[in-house]
Formats: structure tokens, C-alpha cells, sequence
């Protein structure tokens, strides 16, 4: 059996998005905390790809059937994510920002090079710390919801939160899967000081840049903002990402947030609304749509 199991089931969703194309400042009170979003999205069409081959080399090794059957539907789950995250990142090149081909270009090198030159075991304790550093950060932005989206565009806000939710429901594959093949307390260590210093410095490289060309970055009052905001987030981050470093850990001890599970169940309801949040609402207790007209797919068999 694999060690763990999740505690929201797995879910393959069709998400019917609807991106326009904004000037990237899809929170207009936060452009700062836009930025730093855009560019972590511009890494997912290549983190997410590089996760799933890495995944997909495991799978034969593995011996457990039920771990088997996790591992694919959480390649399903990344696939649908990058797939949205590409076509979100298509409407920050429509709104002209010059810097994106040459930071994607650095993105699409550095995920090449780890799966050509380093090992499969070195890839998984990747994938492992990028999805202990990913659950992590689901919870933080579940908790800072408010702060972080509310008034801002539902479609980009809703991408974001239904990215993470899936993250929190898949917390414990890649765990499985490297202790399954490869178990050792300083593998998925350095596997998550790595992962989290790489994905942080190019984030960081990635909104600096997009920040220059909105001519934000020599401004005082923007850099003071942006510098609160990523104050606020690491101040949550930092206790939880220090969990992970204990030798007991594992991700199904990590307790789903209530606001999770009723997301999921809004979804159940109402797809549609799900991929549209009322983001002057995000205080409730559990997720509200806003009112949509387009049609609602149902989960994907």
C-alpha cells in the first residue's frame, strides 16, 4: 500500500476559464503581488512537464498498484495545470511584456538540463520538494485569500486557488514515490532546499523584470509595497516549509483547509462557478461563484 492517502480524492477537472488580456495587473491593488504570480506562471508550462516525464520514468519501478494509480492521476491533474497556466501566460505576451521569451527561454534550459544531466533519483527528490514547497504554499494562500485576491479578477484569481487546491489534493504522491523507490531522510531533504532555492530565484529574477518594464521597480512606494507583501507571505510560509524538515514527516499529516474541501464541493455544483469566484467574497467560509452565463463542464470521466 502506499503510505499514504489523500484526504480531498483526486479529481481530473475540466476548468472553463475565461482569461482577457490585462495589463498583468489582474489585482489592481496588488500589481506588485501580480507579478510575482505572472511570473511563477510562466515557469508552469515547463516545471509541470519536466514533474510529469520524471513521474512517468518511476512508474515502472513501482510495485504497488494503488501507488500506481495515484501517480497517473496526478500526472492528469499537472498536464490539466500547465495546459491553463499557458493560456493564462498568453495574455501577459499580448500585453507586451518583452522580457517573457528570454525568462521562459531560462526556464525551458534549467528543466532540460536536471532531466538530461541528473539522475532519476535527483528528479524525484525534485518533484518531492517542489510538492512539499506547493502544499506549503496552498495553504498559505488559502489563508491570506483575502489579502492576496480579493476584488481582484475572478478568472485569474480562480486560476491560481484551483491550481493550489489540487496541489493540497495530491500532497502525498510525490512523497510515495520517492520512498517507495527511493527512501532516505537527506535525499528529500536536499530535494526540498533545492527545489525551493531554484523555483525562488527564478521567480525572484522573473518579477523584477516584469516590474522594470511596468516601470514599478524604480518607484519607492511599489517596492515598499511589494517588499510588505512578500513580508507577509514568507512570515506564513516559513513555519510551515520548517515542518517539512522533520525526519517524521509526512504530507498526510498536513490537515486539508475547510476551505478546500468546500471548493471542491462548489465544483461538484457548479464547475463554472468554480472557474469564476466572487472574489469580494472570498472571506466566507466557503467559496462563492460569481454570476456566469457560460456553460459548465462536467468532471472529465
Amino acid at each position: 500500500m502506499a503510505i499514504g492517502t489523500t484526504s480531498i480524492r483526486m479529481t481530473l477537472r475540466s476548468m472553463p476559464f475565461q482569461f482577457e488580456a490585462t495589463n498583468g495587473h489582474w489585482n489592481v491593488a496588488r500589481p506588485e503581488f501580480s507579478q510575482v504570480v505572472n511570473s511563477a506562471s510562466l515557469a508552469m508550462p515547463y516545471l509541470e512537464p519536466y514533474l510529469i516525464r520524471s513521474m512517468r520514468a518511476a512508474r515502472a519501478q513501482i510495485s504497488d498498484p494503488a501507488l500506481q494509480a495515484e501517480l497517473d492521476l496526478y500526472i492528469k491533474q499537472e498536464a490539466a495545470h500547465y495546459k491553463q497556466h499557458r493560456l493564462f501566460n498568453d495574455t501577459l505576451r499580448v500585453a507586451g511584456y518583452g522580457c517573457i521569451e528570454a525568462l521562459e527561454n531560462t526556464l525551458h534550459e534549467d528543466y532540460t538540463r536536471l532531466e538530461k544531466q541528473r539522475s532519476l533519483r535527483f528528479n524525484l527528490a525534485y518533484a518531492e520538494g517542489f510538492e512539499a514547497m506547493a502544499l506549503v504554499i496552498g495553504q498559505m494562500l488559502i489563508e491570506e485569500r483575502v489579502f492576496l485576491f480579493g476584488n481582484s479578477n475572478p478568472a485569474a484569481a480562480s486560476l491560481v486557488l484551483w491550481h493550489f487546491v489540487e496541489e493540497i489534493e495530491h500532497k502525498n504522491v510525490a512523497y510515495d514515490v520517492l520512498h517507495h523507490l527511493y527512501p532516505g531522510y537527506w535525499l528529500r531533504i536536499s530535494g526540498l532546499i533545492y527545489a525551493t532555492t531554484h523555483i525562488f530565484w527564478r521567480t525572484r529574477q522573473g518579477y523584477h523584470r516584469l516590474l522594470k518594464e511596468d516601470g514599478l521597480w524604480k518607484s519607492l512606494a511599489s517596492r515598499w509595497a511589494l517588499a510588505k507583501v512578500l513580508f507577509r507571505i514568507l512570515s506564513n510560509l516559513i513555519p510551515k516549509w520548517l515542518r517539512i524538515l522533520k525526519p517524521g514527516y509526512h504530507p498526510s499529516q498536513i490537515a486539508d483547509p475547510a476551505w478546500a474541501l468546500a471548493w471542491a464541493a462548489l465544483f461538484r455544483e457548479n464547475p463554472a462557478g468554480a472557474a469564476q469566484l466572487d472574489t469580494a467574497q472570498l472571506g466566507n467560509a466557503a467559496p462563492v461563484a460569481k454570476q456566469n452565463h457560460f456553460a459548465a463542464p462536467q468532471e472529465c470521466p
